[in-house]
Formats: C-alpha cells, sequence, structure tokens
C-alpha cells in the first residue's frame, strides 16, 4: 500500500475569498459570538431602525370613521344598547339619509346592527344636537 503525501494547497485567491465570505453572511453560517455575527445583527439592525426613515412603506393608519364625532353608548335594560350620536356626524335629510349616516357611525364601533328606532335629542332653542339610536343586531 502506497501512502500519498498531501500536495500544499494554492492560496485563496482574493476573489474566491470574497466570495466565500459573502456565502458565508448569505448563509449564516457562522457562530454566534463570533465577529462575523455580530457584524450581521448590526447590519440588520440598522437596516430595521434606519430603513423606516428612508424607504416610503406607505404604512400610515387607516382613518376607520372620517367623522370626529362623539357616541355614547348605555345600556338599554333589556340586554341591548342606546347609541347617542352627535348632530354634526348627521347631515339633514329625510329618514332614510338619516338612518344611512346614523349606520356609518354606528357600525364601525358595534359591527353589523339594524337600528330599530331613533330618535332626536334638541337644546333649549329646539335645535337637533344629537339622536338617540336603539339598535338590534344584524
Amino acid at each position: 500500500m502506497e501512502l500519498k503525501t498531501a500536495e500544499p494547497e494554492a492560496p485563496l485567491q482574493p476573489v474566491n475569498w470574497v466570495w466565500r465570505t459573502i456565502k458565508s453572511f448569505i448563509f449564516w453560517s457562522y457562530e454566534r459570538g463570533t465577529v462575523q455575527y455580530d457584524i450581521m445583527v448590526t447590519l440588520i439592525l440598522i437596516f430595521v431602525f434606519l430603513s423606516p426613515h428612508v424607504i416610503n412603506f406607505n404604512d400610515r393608519p387607516v382613518e376607520r370613521n372620517p367623522h370626529s364625532t362623539g357616541v355614547v353608548v348605555y345600556p338599554d335594560g333589556k340586554g341591548g344598547f342606546i347609541y347617542q350620536v352627535e348632530s354634526r356626524a348627521v347631515p339633514v335629510g329625510d329618514d332614510s339619509a338619516v338612518r344611512a349616516a346614523l349606520l356609518r357611525v354606528i357600525e364601525p364601533i358595534s359591527g353589523s346592527v339594524r337600528i330599530s328606532r331613533y330618535e332626536t335629542v334638541t337644546d333649549s332653542r329646539g335645535r337637533v344636537v344629537a339622536y338617540k339610536v336603539w339598535v338590534q343586531r344584524g
């Protein structure tokens, strides 16, 4: 049996060394506690914290209710609820337009409901200041 001696390896070429380093970073092949691992984590943290200032992700909160209205909810004593909606959220109109506007204000709060009845709340001059709305689940 003949033993072969290992031939000395050629020194790594700079391009091959760079490619191996990039490949190691891509496949996350470094152990925790190494300098390379710390560099990868630092780059990720820099991206997470600085990218929102550079990249426009278009992530704005959705405006659910275009009216800034005050809605007061209180129990009706029969297991249901009465919603009191400020009059500025409801345009003046016929009964169906008022009901539709009241639903647009109430449904984001309570989900799918049906208005059983509503009453106007007036001030001392007779102006409508709010609506009391009795609802039933859809």
